[in-house]
């Protein structure tokens, strides 16, 4: 397989080429996503070969040269089409001067794709995207359809939120708007235990999406009370719940998966046909209720019991040396110099 770097007219329309490849494209391949990692220091790099686009975030790092991440990628759907197209990359990246190539294919996790993997020499990382493992949802029928699929304890909540009247509206993903979800979002991952990053970063983030058609601000209320926030994406014939909040002196029940039903029925109206709902714990933790995220997985697996593994995180060394001292100092030290500096994640 050769692989190039792309032209500015096939820059130009990056998004259809990413929803050309065999996966059938993954929103964090897209080219919104590249801009908005630039806030970041992440220079994107679009690379291309006859029948595969691949969305390259490059930064450097002092002393080392630079990391290559491919965010959600590559957008193979085979043990053997990453195969095919690992070396030609790898080959690239450190004509580039990179030191190491991490990628996030979403393979589904099994021993023979895992052992499959690590013979191309990949080692593996803890995942930067949150959806190693996630819920995904059949949106392609029809919504009574969709509905009755569901488990009795999703579709009591739904109509019990109905009932008790729970309204949820579509928004502009305006500044004002931005700010109630972020106050929100910020108590909720105070309260969760998570990182998110600053407001501007967010804003943009969000606005950006809106901007493209790509995304859409959901608000719930309660007694004309504003009580969660969703941030949902389609892209091509997938759909993504991705940023989500609630408050929890006033827990109503099935508020959130009335919320959820109206993103599922949106989504469908823009052509998506899978719902990922945003990242869950793997199948062998989804019953553990010591695992910190056991309510999200309780929530999630309300609208399909299934939970998806993928394979997660690799890294492929490109300059060992350089690699080695990575591993053992540079990425400890770089990721906390980056929190000091800017209160964020380095990734």
């Amino acid at each position: 397989m050769d692989l190039r770097f792309a032209t500015a007219e096939e820059i130009a329309e990056w998004d259809a080429r990413i929803l050309a490849n065999p996966d059938g494209g993954n929103v964090f391949q897209g080219d919104e996503f590249a801009e908005q990692k630039k806030m970041g220091n992440w220079k994107p790099r679009y690379i291309i070969s006859e029948n595969l686009a691949i969305t390259v975030l490059e930064k450097r790092v002092l002393g080392l040269g630079k990391m290559w991440y491919v965010p959600k990628g590559p957008g193979i759907k085979s043990v053997e089409q990453l195969g095919e197209m690992l070396q030609p990359l790898a080959k690239l990246a450190h004509k580039n001067n990179a030191f190491a190539l991490k990628i996030e294919p979403e393979l589904k996790k099994t021993p023979d794709t895992l052992e499959a993997i690590k013979a191309f020499g990949l080692l593996h990382v803890p995942p930067i995207q949150p959806h190693s493992s996630t819920v995904l949802l059949n949106i392609a029928p029809e919504p009574d359809t969709i509905l009755a699929s569901l488990n009795q304890k999703g579709r009591h909540a739904i109509r019990r939120a109905e009932r008790d009247g729970v309204i949820v509206k579509q928004v502009e993903a305006t500044d004002d708007n931005c700010r109630l979800f972020y106050q929100m979002f910020t108590e909720t991952a105070q309260k969760q235990g998570f990182v998110i990053r600053p407001y501007d970063y967010q804003f943009k983030f969000w606005r950006r999406y809106a901007d493209a058609g790509l995304g859409q601000l959901f608000f719930t209320y309660h007694e004309d009370k504003l009580i969660a926030c969703a941030f949902a994406i389609v892209f091509g014939e997938k759909s993504l719940y991705k940023d989500a909040a609630s408050i929890r002196d006033k827990n109503v029940y099935g508020a959130s998966h009335l919320m959820q039903w109206h993103i599922i029925q949106w989504a469908r109206e823009q052509g998506a046909k899978l719902h990922d709902l945003g990242g869950c714990p793997p199948s062998s933790r989804i019953d553990d209720k010591q695992h910190p995220h056991y309510g999200l997985g309780r929530f999630k697996t309300s609208f399909n019991k299934q939970v998806t593994d993928y394979v997660g995180a690799f890294d492929l060394p490109i300059r060992p040396f350089q690699y080695r001292l990575w591993v053992k100092f540079g990425e400890r030290l770089v990721k906390r110099y980056w929190w000091r500096k800017y209160g964020e994640s380095w990734y």
